[in-house]
């Protein structure tokens, strides 16, 4: 491939990248989540792994620190998160998803799918499964 081949895909993939989160933020502001995507990816992973000092939930969601320390503390003033000390590390903390943090993860997860379905219309299995090992491939050959 050539780097001018190269270039058109990468922007294929940016823009569609942009396009998915800019359209999920416009719907997660008409049902009035009164959350970011990058707040609502935060909340999910909590979800699954509750109790992550900020540094595994950074790699958990690809944030880097000072992003991730900004959408915590928002997600902590909107009493979705909550910051506890570590149990075996005084110097550290934890994030831990509050009871309304969980409330809201399961009032929204159904909608939050509904969205992420919008993308995948007119898609086939075989599409999604090729489209899946190809975003994998690239995302391994970067593996530093």
């Amino acid at each position: 491939m050539t780097k001018q081949g190269f270039g058109a895909y990468s922007h294929l993939l940016d823009r569609t990248a942009r396009r998915v989160k800019q359209y999920a933020q416009r719907r997660l502001n008409s049902e009035k989540f009164g959350i970011t995507l990058d707040q609502w990816l935060i909340l999910k992973s909590l979800n699954k792994h509750n109790d992550l000092n900020q540094k595994e939930l950074a790699e958990i969601t690809g944030k880097d620190h000072p992003t991730l320390t900004r959408i915590v503390d928002l997600l902590c003033k909107k009493g979705l998160t909550e910051r506890r000390l570590h149990p075996s590390d005084r110097r550290s903390f934890i994030v831990h998803l509050t009871v309304i943090g969980k409330q809201r993860v399961i009032e929204w997860t159904p909608k939050m799918a509904e969205i992420r379905m919008t993308a995948w219309q007119n898609l086939t299995q075989e599409d999604y499964d090729n489209l899946k090992r190809i975003l994998n491939t690239i995302y391994n050959n970067l593996d530093v």
